[in-house]
């Protein structure tokens, strides 16, 4: 019997393998020995048919691949670099690559090749809450646990749909109501987790900043706050008073679209609640005010002192197995290593411990910046940039113009292959070796659970030997994850708030090691929170005559992503379709539209097919559409937060079009 962990979300679920079989590992803290759909199926994505399995190189997109060896394929990588400005040359990452592989991909582009254009996947999903965090509380560091519910007396879930992209940590939801857990869920949509929910808020898109502030607002004015922690251990409350003092709250609440009433149920049963966590995920960071609507959230736990306590404080909720593994690392183009910038004193530092003088002092490009950036070399491992990037069609343009994009990964039908020039078969989970740390940074090791296919390395094993064709073989000696594992716990005694150096390698697939809980007060200088005044300054996407529809986008339980590995599971097709777009029942009846039809939806940018689902589960002049549809970013914008660079994926101004 082999334990480990899932390749999926970021609740991290510990599972046990035997005999070509996978259950829940019912010692694991986390889940206990329940697994999603997903999580149960995963064997499958190992078998799949369309795994890439050779090296394969071509000149010309235009052309046909070819089938090449590791050595001719990585010379032809190394010579490019060799040949290129290193500001010219990028890596673009993902949370599903494992620790020990980000932590040699930032080694080699940061340290070495002398780019800080490494980063990752996350950028379109959590960097919004990264810069969250680090402004208000010091660090990126999630200051509480997913067991914290049941020490909760409510929890409020915005722009978070847990029962299908959490489903785990749903259940320690549900388990938590039946011993006096209230929940909140504040969606335009009425979602699978609203079913569940005791109060519902069908918050109008884009509003989030105003339902915060009115909660701020309210406890300012009604003298709720705690004066005590704010007077002596949060810096700014004059400020934000005097913010919040010149902003209507009619005007807020009516652009939240709630009524009067539903707002006071909500904020009686708040201002009645002891222990409060706030959990959000992309419906609040995937905006162009992302880092506001974070600040907004956490400014309410500030106020309220309801922080570093059990059963309270804003979670965070990461979508991908190791997004927090990467950032610990530092695959964010916005940071150096192990949490550490690229001020003077931190690049000493890194410089000393790696033995380089290569790093440059200034951050590099983030992934949503890439592609305009006229790079020479991008490699991007294990994630899909022209899927998932916004803005399909000028994506694509971009990248044709790279003279090199190299595509590590374990599967051969992504949308980026179209767009590369090198491809190199890399291993996937259950069939490589290293750590992960899930979204309340508890750190597990994945486990090798069968026979890795002929051909292919791990990731790590690949960088390294870029590495050591790029001139560094002594600098990139590693026999196994181990080494590279011990090597990264070295480096995190950098930074003094991080102890995985604690953390032993050998025990993690049995014996997971949470990092952080010494941690009891806030991470600034000072060692206090900071408040911000922020204001929903409505730089979404409007709706138009033209474009009447606000287009929402998401995951769906029982998918993930693009179906790459999860549409090869029959037992999860049959739950939910790949490709649908819910509509308000109004909206379909005034375009004449009936229930499975095909339509068309377009925006400035694109369109794509899809078919009507009709549910009043939706606010009207509001669609979603998952992203399991790979077309989906033909529509949405590449607005961008101007602090976290990320994305505003679920504001874009679309029409339907009936067939």
């Amino acid at each position: 019997m082999l334990k480990s962990v899932c390749g999926y979300c970021g609740v991290g679920c510990g599972i046990e393998f035997s005999e070509a079989k996978l259950t829940g590992d019912t010692q694991y803290p986390v889940n206990r020995g329940t697994l999603c759909l997903k999580g149960a199926s995963q064997l499958i994505s190992i078998k799949s048919s369309n795994r890439l399995l050779k090296p394969q190189i071509r000149e010309n997109i235009a052309d046909g691949f070819k089938e090449s060896s590791w050595q001719e394929s990585i010379s032809a990588i190394a010579d490019k670099i060799k040949n290129s400005p290193k500001g010219k040359v990028a890596f673009y990452l993902s949370g599903q690559m494992l620790t020990e592989d980000y932590y040699i991909a930032n080694k080699l582009g940061k340290g070495f090749i002398g780019t800080n254009n490494v980063d990752t996947n996350s950028r379109t999903c959590m960097s919004s809450a990264v810069v969250g965090y680090k402004k208000s509380i010091g660090a990126d560091f999630v200051p509480l646990r997913m067991d914290d519910v049941q020490k909760a007396d409510l929890l409020i879930l915005a722009g978070a749909n847990t029962a299908e992209s959490h489903v785990i940590f749903h259940n320690k939801i549900k388990k938590a109501k039946k011993n006096g857990l209230k929940v909140v869920v504040i969606d335009p949509r009425f979602s699978e987790t609203a079913k569940s929910a005791d109060i519902y808020l069908g918050i109008k898109a884009g509003s989030d900043i105003d339902f915060f502030n009115l909660i701020s607002k309210r406890l300012i004015n009604e003298k709720l706050y705690n004066e005590e922690f704010v007077q002596n251990r949060i810096n700014g409350f004059e400020a934000l008073k005097k913010g919040l003092e010149t902003l209507n709250k009619y005007d807020m609440l009516k652009r939240t679209g709630l009524s009067h009433e539903a707002f006071e149920e909500f904020f009686h049963l708040y201002k009645n609640s002891k222990n409060i966590i706030t959990a959000w995920t992309m419906g609040l960071n995937q905006s162009s005010q992302g880092v506001d609507k974070n600040l907004s959230l956490i400014n309410t736990h500030l106020l309220s002192g309801k922080i570093f306590k059990e059963g309270n404080g804003p979670l965070s909720l990461t979508g991908q197995p190791n997004a927090m593994g990467g950032r610990e690392v530092g695959g964010l183009a916005t940071m150096l290593g192990v949490h550490l910038g690229f001020d003077e004193q931190s690049i000493k530092k890194v410089s000393e411990f790696w033995n380089t003088d290569k790093i440059d002092n200034k951050a590099g490009l983030s992934a949503t910046q890439m592609m305009d950036a006229g790079l020479e070399v991008l490699i991007i491992c294990h994630t899909d940039p022209i899927y998932h990037l916004p803005n399909r069609n000028k994506t694509q343009e971009l990248m044709k113009k790279i003279a090199l994009v190299v595509e590590i990964n374990a599967y051969d039908n992504s949308e980026t292959s179209k767009f590369a020039h090198i491809r190199l078969p890399a291993a996937p989970w259950g069939e490589k070796e290293g750590t992960q740390t899930n979204l309340d940074r508890t750190i597990t090791k994945q486990e090798k659970l069968t026979k890795r296919a002929d051909g292919v390395k791990a990731d790590w094993e690949i960088f390294q030997f870029l590495a050591q064709e790029l001139g560094y073989k002594k600098e990139f000696d590693y026999k196994n994850p181990k080494e590279i594992f011990e090597e990264y716990q070295a480096m995190t005694k950098l930074n003094s708030y991080m102890d995985i150096s604690e953390a032993s390698y050998d025990e993690l697939s049995c014996k997971p090691f949470v990092w952080g809980e010494k941690i009891k007060n806030f991470l600034t200088a000072d060692k206090k929170g900071n408040l911000f005044f922020v204001q929903n300054r409505e730089l979404s996407e409007k709706a138009t005559q033209e474009y009447p529809f606000i287009l929402l986008t998401g995951r769906t339980r029982d998918q993930w992503h693009s179906g790459t590995k999860s549409a090869n599971a029959p037992s999860l097709l049959k739950y939910k379709e790949l490709n649908f777009c819910q509509l308000h029942p109004n909206d379909a009846k005034e375009l004449n539209i009936k229930e499975g039809e095909e339509i068309k939806v377009v925006s400035k940018r694109g369109e794509l097919l899809t078919k009507a689902a009709i549910t009043e589960g939706i606010l009207e002049k509001t669609i979603f559409i998952p992203i399991s549809n790979t077309e989906i970013n033909y529509l949405t914008n590449d607005l961008l937060d101007l602090e976290s660079f990320q994305p505003d994926y679920n504001h874009a101004a679309v029409r339907i079009v009936k067939l």
